[in-house]
């Protein structure tokens, strides 16, 4: 059986790319090195050659041609003295580099399958216009040894030189590179629209974090905790009598003392054995006190207690760190914060915590065409989603900074996106299109942004581009109507402060959709919905976009899959009460 390894190339200088890291470049919401590793993933071992990438798979051997920069053959002959230290090399080995977007196993495997048939030395792609691509092959590895040692030096020479006379020339399509500023752009205008669920864990994992900052839990509400919680101290802090009763020691009968315990109140005086003394719930129970016998289960004659006949036998004394002890962890890191853990810190006796966030939102409403006060002139349209965005940001736990209305000018966004640096998110409403005012993309590729997600397949959405900026804030583009903006808001916000704070993603709803047959289609739809009384959702099919109307008196969004059928299980996102 033929053997494959892989050498995936992912340094390089970058010269014409401005010297950035291309192979992290993403598109279609794929970093181009990912892309790479994909096509060769079902190889026996592979080696990626360049800087140190922390978050590759242990099993990926990373190495770095020295000196670093020296050119694709010093960086193959790096990867293949690699491969020579293991057991067992592989018979075949693909040379790949990582900036071809649209690769995929399924070419990779074609070059192995006629790498395996032939008796060729190696087998090169060759492009749509016939043009060989020398770092898309598979070489026989007795090929590869014998080309490098017969090279005087292998710094800075072209993969050319390598080329064996013995080779086959294999077309293939979607193998172009990307090699400028332009053809990134071109590759990512082709790519296809993400699937929302796809968007999302780009978002989750893509985006880089906020950093982390010490803070007491109720002035960061909506933050997300970036270490474990752990408790100050135990709780109970010490032995304390779950239910109003007596606290008694000893066999029964038990004599009554006139002392009682309260909540917050003295500790009475300990208990001798056949003494009881009357508590309430939440005191210190006293020094000696075997057990608390609620009032239920006890009946009091002459002074002595004794516990009825029929009365279970149980213990409701909640004993010291019942619940925690000090140190122990009481929420994990990513857990949001909230109330809950609020209350938490509070009964543990947190003062600070390390957290990331809250995520802190600017909101830029866009458009000649809409005006949020004063009277309307010809044309004009009044903004009725601006002024409920901050409130609509907060359900997700986003502050909102401030509003501001753009103007459709050339250059109007080049000024926003260069004043972003006080907020980690910036929330665009309009512009993502492709139409002669849609200035958002063009002002995002000026500014250097890295494209998170360029389309989503889904409507309303399908404009959706999500961004970061090279000094970290985030840029959620939206479509311009009121109900578009506002669903794919409630589709991607979470996903989004995920990625910023690391919170933990809260867990997937899903309900019976009794009527998904009648409101899919083709693309995948999210609708607004009612809970039906029967149990299930019902979605309502047909949306007017340009204002909200259609959320009035409905419980949710739901997300209905393409040609879903009636009675499918479909994602809910509850909409606010």
């Amino acid at each position: 059986m033929t053997t494959v390894d892989a050498i995936v190339l992912a340094g390089g200088r970058a010269t014409r790319m401005g010297g950035v890291d291309k192979p992290a470049i993403a598109v279609g919401g794929r970093a181009m090195l990912t892309v790479a590793l994909d096509a060769v993933a079902d190889c026996v071992r592979t080696v990626v050659v360049g800087p140190h990438r922390p978050e590759l798979a242990p099993e990926i051997r990373q190495v770095q041609e020295v000196p670093a920069g020296a050119g694709p053959v010093a960086a193959v002959a790096c990867a293949v003295r690699a491969l020579e230290e293991c057991d067992f090399p592989a018979d075949l080995v693909v040379v790949l580099a990582a900036d071809l977007p649209f690769l995929t196993a399924a070419a990779i495997g074609e070059l192995i399958g006629h790498a395996t048939t032939s008796e060729a030395d190696a087998v090169f792609a060759t492009d749509e216009s016939g043009r060989p691509q020398y770092l898309v092959g598979v070489w026989r590895r007795a090929a590869l040894l014998s080309a490098l040692r017969q090279l005087d030096s292998v710094t800075n020479q072209p993969m050319k030189a390598l080329v064996p006379v013995d080779t086959l020339m294999v077309p293939l399509s979607g193998i172009a590179d990307c090699d400028t500023p332009e053809q990134v752009r071109a590759a990512q205008a082709a790519a296809p629209a993400l699937p929302l669920a796809q968007a999302r864990d780009i978002l989750r994992t893509g985006i880089t974090r906020l950093p982390v900052h010490e803070a007491r839990p109720p002035a960061v509400r909506g933050a997300a905790l970036a270490a474990p919680l752990r408790a100050a101290s135990a709780l109970p802090r010490f032995d304390v009598s779950a239910m109003d009763g007596y606290a008694v020691a000893g066999a029964e009968p038990w004599r009554l003392r006139h002392d009682v315990g309260f909540a917050g109140g003295e500790r009475p005086v300990g208990l001798l054995a056949g003494e009881a003394v009357r508590i309430a719930t939440g005191a210190h129970v006293p020094e000696g006190t075997d057990t608390v016998v609620r009032d239920e289960f006890v009946r009091l004659d002459d002074g002595l207690l004794r516990r009825l006949p029929e009365a279970p036998i149980r213990d409701d004394v909640r004993h010291r760190g019942e619940d925690w002890h000090t140190g122990d962890i009481v929420a994990a890191e990513g857990t949001p914060v909230d109330a809950a853990l609020i209350s938490v810190a509070t009964a543990a006796e947190v003062i600070t915590a390390q957290v990331r966030g809250p995520v802190r939102a600017r909101i830029v409403m866009t458009g000649d065409e809409i005006r949020s006060e004063g009277p309307l002139r010809s044309g004009q349209t009044r903004d009725s989603v601006g002024p409920v965005f901050p409130e609509l940001l907060s359900w997700h736990g986003i502050e909102s900074s401030d509003r501001v209305h753009l103007r459709d000018t050339p250059n109007g966004f080049d000024d926003v996106l260069s004043d972003t640096t006080d907020d980690h998110l910036l929330v665009v409403v309009g512009a993502t299109g492709g139409g002669a005012a849609d200035q958002l993309r063009g002002a995002l590729d000026r500014a250097g942004a890295r494209i998170l997600v360029h389309r989503l397949r889904m409507r309303p959405g399908g404009s959706t581009v999500v961004a970061q900026m090279p000094a970290g804030p985030v840029v959620l583009g939206l479509p311009g109507n009121p109900y578009a903006a506002v669903a794919t808001l409630w589709a991607l916000a979470p996903a989004i402060v995920s990625g910023l704070t690391g919170r933990t993603p809260a867990r997937v709803r899903t309900g019976v959709l009794l009527n998904a047959g009648q409101v899919s289609g083709p693309v995948p739809r999210v609708l607004p919905a009612r809970a039906a009384d029967e149990g299930g959702w019902v979605a309502d099919g047909h949306v007017r976009t340009a204002h909200l109307a259609g959320l009035l008196d409905r419980d949710a969004l739901v997300v209905v899959p393409a040609d879903a059928t009636d009675g499918e299980l479909v994602e809910y996102l509850p909409l606010p009460g």
